[in-house]
């Protein structure tokens, strides 16, 4: 399908492989993560408070058929012919015993209307028999992998507690597609200690990686996080950017991304009662269309800035590191 728009957008990316409107509906499964359980830590990533992905239908004592069942009763009220693609969303969705996570898999599957999965995981916890699994169910159906990265820096993922590597992100990625997956990222633009650069720098290093979309999400100090506490402490450390600040780092940021990904997300909106900070007031479809209108007034376009020749090694021949 041809992009009528200055990036590759994700809803333009869905019609071109259904010919049928979809919409996600979010699952919690109830799973944990390593540095949650003791595996590789405690407490979780710095910033993360789960209540801030899951709709009111996902709650953990409900079960997956139960969930689905009520997010289709939600979306088929005014699209009753639409098909649904079943997004394992919150914590690590790819963390528990193979046979578990099968079950919980096929579960959504077998629900009248759901045409594939997207799982939502960390780039430390897919192991390859259940990759294996995910390339056979490919053939079949849509799936989509959508690893956490949040930063290209280890010296960001360890301060905000991942527990993984950018390394491990990158060859996670690459063996997920390599048996053609389509593969997402998630990132974080405004940790704590990177600056503006380095932030424009992970466009760089993503855009050598064969990664199908990407969600981008400004940072947000949520109620009840280390990440709050640690602000709230030393707040000369963070940078909490406005609205206008933060559009024109993303407008720069897809300027040097390659315009082979699919930009999913431009910004990230958590329960209002949960959020400390940035509260710009903008609903998500808001800051888009105002991301739009800049786009326009500036005349930018994803990838303008990228040059396809910059393979890894240009960067490493530069000095520039990929990981640091």
């Amino acid at each position: 399908m041809e992009n009528s728009k200055p990036y590759r957008d994700f809803g333009d990316f869905l019609r071109g492989v259904f010919p049928y409107k979809v919409q996600k509906i979010s699952i919690n499964a109830g799973f944990t993560c390593p540095n949650r359980d003791g595996t590789k830590g405690f407490g979780g990533c710095t910033y993360c408070n789960n209540q801030t992905f899951s709709p009111e239908y996902c709650h953990t004592e409900k079960s997956v058929t139960e969930q689905l069942e009520e997010g289709v009763r939600f979306f088929s009220r005014k699209y009753p012919d639409m098909k649904y693609l079943a997004y394992f969303q919150a914590y690590t969705n790819t963390y528990a015993e193979l046979s578990s996570l099968i079950a919980k898999y096929e579960e959504a599957l077998s629900y009248p209307g759901v045409v594939g999965l997207i799982v939502g995981t960390r780039p430390d916890c897919m192991p390859d028999a259940l990759l294996d699994y995910f390339s056979v169910l490919s053939q079949k159906k849509f799936v989509m992998i959508e690893y956490g990265m949040e930063s290209t820096l280890d010296r960001t993922l360890t301060r905000i507690n991942r527990g993984h590597t950018h390394t491990e992100s990158e060859k996670t990625i690459r063996r997920t597609a390599a048996k053609h997956i389509y593969t997402g990222a998630h990132l974080i633009l405004g940790l704590p200690g990177e600056s503006r650069e380095e932030i424009l720098h992970h466009a760089d290093v993503l855009s050598t990686l064969p990664i199908t979309t990407l969600k981008l999400h400004q940072l947000q100090l949520i109620r009840g996080t280390r990440m709050a506490r640690e602000q709230e402490e030393h707040p000369e450390l963070f940078h909490l950017y406005t609205a206008d600040e933060y559009i024109e780092l993303v407008i720069d940021f897809i300027e040097r991304l390659s315009p082979s990904i699919v930009v999913e997300r431009f910004v990230s909106q958590s329960p209002k009662e949960l959020l400390i900070a940035p509260d710009w007031g903008l609903k998500n479809f808001e800051f888009t269309a105002k991301v739009n209108k800049r786009i326009s007034e500036r005349k930018a376009r994803q990838g303008r800035l990228f040059d396809p020749n910059l393979s890894p090694s240009y960067f490493e021949n530069k000095g520039i590191a990929l990981r640091s």
